[in-house]
């Protein structure tokens, strides 16, 4: 057996869904591609989120990379040979006012105007047809039909064994200690040794930022640790995955009844100990909301609850495309607690920049000169 490659086309630092999305469409391509992970594929964000599919409730500067990873999510089958276990019955955003409802109203408008029509503003009466089970007093909201949720963990673990398969060289276990130029080459200095690439891709989650900031592209990133739980099995009684406008809250029921809460509440990340502590408090605030909204959910007892290591930028917007300062690096991080759903779609425009220089998928508002310039 030959010795695994230390020299690549591209080398991949992190192997989240994004690390491993790029790494496979940058094989697909045709160039060779080494990609390293301290621990194993989705041990952090990739691989502990909700797993929300989600198109509903983004920022414009983030649609036009949701729309193309929505299409890569409805063939994911075809793309990574597996499922992911990628379900699609929507998602809904539920107004709890008359004044949500009417700001719910202003954002479709809007969107549409600006050419997207993948939301759609329904009535307290479609509202319950799509949510029997959702509070009487909620007046309507907002529904993306398209979306739906998947399995993080297997999702992330099936990008990983596509690129593989794909001839990417996948590291696991190999901690990157020192990033330099070294002429057109990036040299990458780590615990087993040093792999050497003309180009350089910094997806490292909530490590990130110590890699820009070592080649001077010091970012303001916020290391979060965002919690879920997860109930005893209840018979079925919702399908689309469910959130809120005014308040925090993700809810999913999966089809072994079991419902899965979250909704941004954050512990406290200790990455550097590559482990989070959990917030009980605001464990309970995001347990009171679906006592509120969901009567049904009463007393079932919460069985687990956890946290993942993630990156947050101060305008929840991650920080994806060239660098700023270097020819031949790129960066894909900061994805603030709502990236799974781009990952196959990020992936694919990130492999496209890296080959050709260029992708019609717009990413504007979304480089790191946005933080590293300096205003005149």
């Amino acid at each position: 057996m030959s010795a695994a490659p230390t020299s690549a086309d591209v080398i991949v630092i992190g192997g989240g869904i994004h690390g491993c999305s790029t790494a496979l469409h940058c094989a697909l391509r045709g160039a060779s591609v080494i990609l390293l992970e301290k621990d194993h594929a989705g041990r952090h964000a990739s691989g502990v989120n909700a797993g929300g599919v989600r198109q509903l409730a983004r920022h414009v500067a983030e649609i036009p990379l949701s729309n193309v990873s929505m299409a890569l999510w409805h063939r994911i089958g075809e793309l990574v040979d597996d499922d992911c276990g990628f379900t699609s019955d929507g998602q809904v955003l539920v107004a709890e006012t008359e004044e949500d409802l009417a700001n719910c109203k202003a954002r479709v408008d809007d969107l549409t105007l600006r050419g997207f029509h993948h939301e759609e503003l329904i009535d307290g009466k479609e509202l319950r047809r799509l949510v029997p089970a959702v509070s009487e007093s909620c007046p309507g909201g907002v529904i993306s039909r398209r979306d739906g949720a998947a399995i993080p963990l297997r999702a992330t673990q099936a990008f990983k064994r596509k690129a593989q398969e794909q001839g990417a060289s996948i590291r696991e276990g190999v901690r990157v200690e020192k990033v330099s130029r070294d002429g057109k080459t990036w040299r990458v200095a780590t615990n087993v040794g040093d792999f050497l690439a003309p180009r350089l891709v910094n997806a490292a989650g909530a490590w990130a930022d110590r890699i820009a900031a070592d080649l001077g592209e010091p970012v303001p990133l916020e290391v979060i640790a965002p919690m879920l739980m997860i109930t005893a099995p209840l018979p079925a009684f919702i399908k689309p995955v469910v959130i809120m406008v005014r308040r925090k809250l993700s809810f999913k029921q999966f089809g072994n009844g079991t419902v899965l809460i979250g909704g941004g509440y954050s512990g406290r990340a200790l990455r550097d100990e590559n482990r989070t502590v959990l917030d009980w408090r605001k464990l309970a605030t995001n347990a009171g909301t679906v006592w509120d909204l969901f009567p049904l959910m009463r007393g079932v007892p919460i069985v687990r609850a956890w946290a993942g290591i993630e990156a947050r930028m101060p305008d929840d917007l991650p920080v994806f495309g060239p660098s700023a300062r270097y020819e031949g690096l790129y960066h894909q991080f900061g994805f603030s607690a709502h990236g799974f759903q781009l990952g196959p779609g990020a992936g694919a425009v990130m492999a496209e920049i890296i080959a050709t220089g260029r992708s019609n998928v717009p990413i504007d508002g979304l480089g790191i000169a946005r933080f590293t310039q300096q205003a005149p």
